[in-house]
């Protein structure tokens, strides 16, 4: 049986094309950033994020924060679960992407085959082939995690509480059927092309609701304000599941920022790292 690689598609453009170029990034990043820090936060047990997925040099500032607590925390991941938003669509409602590998300029991820067959749900090369979404997210892992490891990649093209509620229904099905150390993280940028102060006011809705651990309450916010945040359907996915897989985590922010603050600009968007821990 052939070997299947996702290819990287963004590379270049969202992020180096070179190794040395994003380790280079990545420490000019940190020195930017490691005053903000809260390094403090690695002495808890981490479970999962949210993450921004915008080009490196916009929201790597913000996703750095977690990477850095998680590197001094030195826990280790078996698997990492990337539920992200499909922003061209397809022509499924969401679906895992199947190949035995994804590459990146770091080098080959294993994707957890065997955990995407005990979640049960449909599986989509397609679909993936040229969504960012989950792939800007994982130089950050090859680069920051001290363990050889494997992900699964969910993609969403449609969202709403049904169908969160399905695939938060498989990640918890498959979780007790592998019995791995995972890491779930939804991948989500906030508020876009608004003024700053704009979006700080809409993002913070969201926020509340996350931090109250209330997803229902995430997509009424939503829906009911308009708010551009395009990953909904992947924090709804992750609060719930983590609610019920650990109903003691707890989030806390670890950084926001928007695009304005790397090209001024008076139309913005919005990035936030959120940490979940017990």
């Amino acid at each position: 049986m052939s070997v299947t690689i996702r290819k990287a598609q963004v590379s270049g453009r969202f992020y180096p094309s070179e190794p040395n170029e994003i380790n280079n990034l990545f420490k000019q990043i940190k020195e930017r950033e490691r005053s903000k820090i809260n390094y403090s936060l690695s002495e808890k047990t981490i479970i999962g994020a949210i993450l921004p997925h915008a080009g490196h040099i916009f929201s790597g500032y913000q996703s750095l924060h977690f990477f850095e607590i998680l590197k001094l925390s030195m826990q280790v991941f078996d698997t990492w679960i990337i539920i992200h938003p499909l922003h061209h669509g397809g022509d499924l409602d969401y679906a895992a992407e199947g190949s035995d590998f994804w590459n990146t300029p770091l080098g080959n991820v294993r994707v957890d085959k065997e955990f995407i067959e005990a979640m049960g749900i449909p599986i989509s090369h397609n679909i993936h082939r040229n969504e960012h979404s989950s792939e800007v997210i994982l130089p950050f892992i090859q680069k920051y995690c001290q363990n050889e490891f494997s992900f699964v990649s969910i993609g969403l093209a449609k969202q709403n509480p049904t169908l969160t509620h399905e695939i938060s229904h498989a990640l918890i099905r498959a979780s007790k059927i592998c019995k791995k150390r995972i890491c779930l993280v939804a991948s989500s940028d906030f508020s876009h092309y608004v003024n700053p102060e704009f979006g700080r006011k809409m993002d913070q809705k969201v926020v509340d609701c996350i931090l109250n651990k209330d997803f229902q309450g995430i997509y009424k916010e939503v829906v009911d304000h308009n708010i551009s945040v395009c990953g909904y359907g992947p924090i709804m996915v992750l609060c719930e599941t983590l609610n019920n897989l650990h109903p003691d985590s707890i989030p806390v922010v670890l950084a926001r920022g928007h695009s304005g603050e790397v090209h001024p600009s008076a139309s913005v968007v919005d990035y936030i790292s959120i940490m979940f821990y017990r």
